[in-house]
């Protein structure tokens, strides 16, 4: 399977707690107004890789404890991306994908969505919402601003409503 991508960081401390490996997807169709990664919303762009190299990329990485996913926007491409955190997950702490959707638009989209109800299955953390200028807020972990919110997913669709996760 293909995935597009715009790159990876094969050891970043900023994307998630520990080290982790992150891969920017490319496409997106929210255009954020100062979106840190505007580079990446072209769905034309980046490069069209295999999903088995980008596999072996993460399996090769020995400090990496934990696999960010970022964009661009990720669940574009759920399946590409499910392929990925399935193969990898056995290896990792934790898996992160972070979206522009909501997590309300994303459970209406679910029953037409099966990749994406399974990557949702398969990852960690959502870390959810648009990039909104007005709401920066430098002090925020791992997120750009007020609104998005850092979503524990298995709890969340146990319990039917969203738990929020904080990291220390």
């Amino acid at each position: 399977m293909k995935i597009r991508i715009a790159g990876v960081i094969k050891e970043s401390i900023v994307d998630g707690p520990g080290i982790r490996f992150v891969i920017f997807t490319q496409g997106c169709p929210f255009n954020c107004p100062g979106c840190h990664n505007p580079q990446t919303h072209d769905f034309e762009g980046g490069k069209l890789v295999d999903t088995e190299t980008v596999i072996a990329d993460i399996k090769s990485q020995k400090m990496s404890k934990g696999l960010t996913i970022s964009g661009g926007e990720p669940l574009m491409q759920a399946e590409a991306c499910l392929e990925i955190v399935k193969s990898v997950k056995p290896f990792l702490k934790d898996i992160i994908v972070y979206t522009g959707f909501t997590w309300e638009a994303l459970m209406e989209r679910l029953p037409d969505n099966p990749a994406l109800k399974e990557l949702l299955t398969q990852i960690n953390y959502l870390i959810d919402g648009p990039y909104r200028e007005n709401e920066r807020d430098l002090s925020l972990k791992f997120r750009g601003s007020r609104n998005q919110r850092i979503i524990d997913v298995a709890p969340s669709l146990k319990v039917g409503q969203i738990v929020l996760k904080e990291f220390s």
